[in-house]
This record gives structure tokens, C-alpha cells and sequence, in this order.
């Protein structure tokens, strides 16, 4: 998936409106941590797909069903496929981490279709995190290393009920260019486009 999560662990209904852990503001760029952002290494496997599931559970269970999620997360974040990740040198891939402990990631890949694009192919961040501004950390350290390669456009796409997503994105300079179906989920999915300054 390509979006920083929401928090979607609760339904709104159950949602404390006073309690900010229920109620991120997914364009917060508060930073609570001391957080570094680095390039990953195979040894941060096992962290990335710690994030990809506990995010993937906390944002989607609720839409797509909790056995879809897991077998999802299963699928698409085994060790191997994250260790071949990392090793791609031409996919941009970073870590968020704070006192040894991975708090997101994120990875582009080159657009074989396009001219200097690139694909935010996935961030996601720790559920515990979310609001921090760790997203914000990671695409723009991200978008910085894309342009020295001479990209000067980032392309992603991202679930349409994905709305906490969806604001991060609009927030953070990315302009909707369409829509898509995606086949897997049978569920909308919206195209956005940044121009790299």
C-alpha cells in the first residue's frame, strides 16, 4: 500500500473525542521522539514487517475484514520479499526508528513509464506513532533522495476510503490526476501526482 495510515481502530461512534490517540490529526508533524530516518538494511526486516502488519490490522480491518488483511500482510511482506527490497538498489527504501525500535518505513520505485517518476510504492508508520509526523519524515527524505536520482515527479495511489491518507497527501502538495479500480479489494483507489520542486 502506498499512504501513511489513519487510525482506524475504532469505529467513530467508539472513538473518545477527547483522547488524541483516538483522533490523530494525520497532518501533525509534532516531534515526540528523537527519530532518525535511514536507509534500510536487510537486519531491519523483521521491524518493517512488524509495521506493515500492525498498521495494515489497525487501518484496514475494519474495511477489508481482519483474514484479508493477515493473509494480505502475509503475502505481500515476507522476510524475503522485504530483504530483495532492500537490496534493490534502484527502490529508495528508509526507516523511521527511535531508540532501536522501527517506527515506519517507506520505499519508491523508479516508473519504468514515465520520465524521472518515481512510485511511492509503500510508507506506513506504527500504529502507537501515527500523528507524530513520522510519515512527514519519511516522504520527505524520500523526496529528497528521488531528486538527487533527477526525478521531478512522485506518483502513488491510494484506497479512496483510505480518508486520513487521502488528507495527508492533499497536505503534503499532491494533486488527485484520477481514479482506479483496484482489482484485489474490488474497491476505488485514488491516482495523485506531486511535482518535485
Amino acid at each position: 500500500m502506498n499512504d501513511r495510515l489513519p487510525d482506524e481502530r475504532n469505529t467513530p461512534d467508539e472513538r473518545d473525542p477527547t483522547d488524541e490517540r483516538d483522533n490523530p490529526d494525520p497532518c501533525d508533524t509534532t516531534d515526540e521522539r528523537d527519530v532518525t530516518v535511514r536507509e534500510t538494511t536487510p537486519g531491519d526486516a523483521e521491524g518493517v514487517r512488524r509495521v506493515a502488519r500492525d498498521s495494515w490490522h489497525a487501518a484496514y480491518d475494519d474495511l477489508l475484514g481482519e483474514e484479508t488483511v493477515s493473509e494480505t500482510v502475509e503475502s505481500w511482506f515476507t522476510r524475503e520479499k522485504v530483504v530483495a527490497d532492500v537490496e534493490r538498489s534502484e527502490r529508495p527504501f528508509f526507516v523511521a526508528e527511535s531508540d532501536g525500535e522501527t517506527l515506519g518505513f517507506a520505499i519508491s520505485v523508479p516508473d519504468d513509464e514515465r520520465e524521472a517518476t518515481y512510485h511511492l510504492y509503500r510508507i506506513y508508520v506504527r500504529p502507537d506513532a501515527w500523528g507524530e509526523g513520522i510519515g512527514s519524515l519519511l516522504l520527505g527524505r524520500l523526496e529528497d533522495e528521488i531528486r538527487a536520482r533527477g526525478a521531478t515527479r512522485l506518483r502513488l495511489t491510494v484506497l479512496a476510503d483510505n480518508e486520513n491518507a487521502v488528507q495527508f497527501y492533499e497536505s503534503r502538495g499532491f494533486e488527485r490526476i484520477g481514479e482506479a479500480r483496484d482489482e484485489k479489494f474490488d474497491l476505488a483507489r485514488y491516482v495523485y501526482r506531486k511535482e518535485l520542486d
